[in-house]
């Protein structure tokens, strides 16, 4: 009889060693956007591998990353990174390269998405927003957004230079297709932010994702610039807060696998699932971001799909974002925007 509480004790040690085999810990943004993974990507993976997921929310801090891979201590099994550092942490050994044999058919995927060390998991952009039931009269263009004379009072825009500087060229007549081209010359860059210098003394910064649709909604500002996904989850909570596309720059998040991570085979299988156009589907019906596997569309209704970066009328005017071009000139461009945010 004395043997039953080893016996018992034994089992779930085994039980507990066997759990902590098919552990993996999944790291995004939170917020709406994590909400939503939970959904569509958590629960059915965990319900089809009988694996667990422990989710964790970070800044988009590429130095913990490194951090634990250079001490050998990697502890993140996939990680949502944004597009710029997708390239400088492959660059810089960080991350696995991936196996697209055990993920998908790369003809699957808009091409944007396919990377040697990640895989696009969804379109997301960065637009205008108002608030419609204190604005009568909706802004269309971003020289909407700067005149304060039609429309007066403060705007919100996100405290660094990234999207900023190329609002800022749009706004002062430089069309889409040659915004790029502009900004990257001296000239180019001092118009950006001597249009900027215009619209200071009426900009109020965010720097949390969650705090534009705050700020319109408390009547703290009448435009901003914001994530459309938290522009899409204030509605569904019933607010009046409306998205004008036009120029709006869309990007890609990704998912990557840290260097050394232990659990490959499992992780491989979460982004496997979490890339598939079933699986994806789901996630757009829960917010407004785009799935990066094109057979995903065709699963979703007029409603839903109007509501994505990637809708046809949506992206007929938007800048996509160049990862390239911030790569090389965003260290510069971030340490003089902070300059003169300090001014």
């Amino acid at each position: 009889m004395k043997l039953k509480p080893i016996v018992a004790a034994c089992a779930l040690l085994a039980c507990a060693a066997s759990f902590a085999q098919t552990q993996i810990t999944v790291v995004n943004f939170g917020g709406a956007n994590g909400n939503a993974q939970k959904k569509a990507y958590f629960e059915p993976y965990e319900k089809a591998t009988g694996n667990k997921i422990v989710g964790v929310e970070y800044n988009g801090e590429q130095a913990k990353i490194k951090a634990m891979v250079e001490a050998k201590q990697v502890n993140w099994d996939v990680v949502e990174v944004e597009s710029p550092d997708v390239t400088r942490g492959c660059d810089e050994g960080l991350f696995e390269k991936l196996d697209y044999s055990k993920i998908g058919n790369k003809a699957d995927f808009t091409p944007a998405a396919i990377h040697e060390c990640g895989i696009g998991t969804f379109v997301w952009s960065t637009v205008m927003a108002y608030n419609a039931d204190k604005l009568k009269t909706a802004p269309t263009t971003w020289a909407d957004f700067w005149d304060v004379k039609k429309f007066p009072g403060k705007r919100a825009m996100r405290k660094g230079a990234r999207y900023n500087l190329e609002f800022a060229l749009m706004a002062d007549g430089v069309a889409v297709q040659d915004v790029y081209k502009v900004l990257a010359t001296k000239d180019g860059a001092e118009r950006a932010f001597k249009k900027l210098t215009e619209l200071k003394p009426n900009i109020q910064w965010w720097e949390a994702g969650a705090q534009p649709p705050q700020f319109l909604v408390a009547g703290d500002v009448v435009m901003t610039t914001a994530y459309n996904g938290r522009i899409d989850a204030a509605q569904r909570e019933g607010k009046n807060l409306q998205i004008t596309w036009t120029g709006g720059i869309y990007d890609l998040d990704y998912w990557v696998m840290p260097k050394g991570a232990s659990n490959r085979e499992a992780t491989l299988k979460f982004i496997a699932m979490a890339s598939s156009s079933k699986e994806q589907a789901e996630y757009a019906k829960l917010i407004s971001y785009g799935p990066t596997n094109v057979k995903a569309l065709t699963m979703l209704d007029a409603k839903v799909l109007g509501k994505l970066p990637t809708a046809p009328a949506n992206a007929k005017t938007a800048l996509q974002f160049n990862v390239g071009f911030w790569a090389d000139q965003g260290e510069a461009l971030e340490k003089r925007f902070a300059a003169w945010a300090a001014q």
